[in-house]
């Protein structure tokens, strides 16, 4: 069993992460399964590791927090909703004890990101891209930032330092 603990521990959220990060990138949207796997992954995780009821409770808590802002982000047009059910679900895995962690690299990459978009966007297409939808996506001035890349990168970033991984690392 402990195997089967670990092997979830180390695959199932950087692997929910980088398919999150992928998808939104290529086609701006983030799927509700990515979420839904997430928030039942750490379910099972924590029933499997024997978590306390507080300490789900808490778990919990930190992604109802976020849960809340997010919504107002996405109902005033500043977030997509697969990046505030990504930010949410991922939340739940990471807790109050790195919440701040995330949300600052979530927006030092965000900003980053919206940078680097902007200066894509500043000139001309690359002819390598012309015709690939994700590329001319992109590209488009009224377009999008896929968001999630940068939620992914900070969960990524912040995992190894929960007690989901200490607990390996030792």
């Amino acid at each position: 069993m402990t195997l089967v603990i670990e092997v979830i521990k180390l695959t199932l959220f950087p692997a929910m992460m980088a398919f999150a990060a992928l998808s939104d990138f290529f086609t701006m949207t983030i799927a509700n399964r990515v979420s839904l796997i997430l928030v039942a992954g750490f379910g099972l995780l924590a029933l499997l590791v024997g978590m306390t009821t507080t300490e789900v409770i808490s778990h919990a808590g930190a992604a109802a927090a976020v849960l809340a802002v997010v919504f107002v982000l996405f109902a005033r047009g500043w977030i997509g909703g697969g990046d505030a059910k990504l930010a949410a679900a991922t939340v739940l895995w990471l807790g109050f004890a790195h919440l701040a962690d995330y949300l600052i690299y979530a927006s030092l990459f965000g900003g980053a990101l919206t940078l680097a978009i902007i200066q894509f966007r500043a000139m001309p297409l690359p002819a390598l891209f012309v015709g690939r939808e994700w590329a001319e996506r992109l590209h488009r001035l009224d377009g999008g930032v896929p968001y999630g890349i940068a939620l992914a990168a900070a969960a990524l970033l912040v995992y190894p330092h929960t007690e989901w991984m200490a607990a390996i690392i030792r």
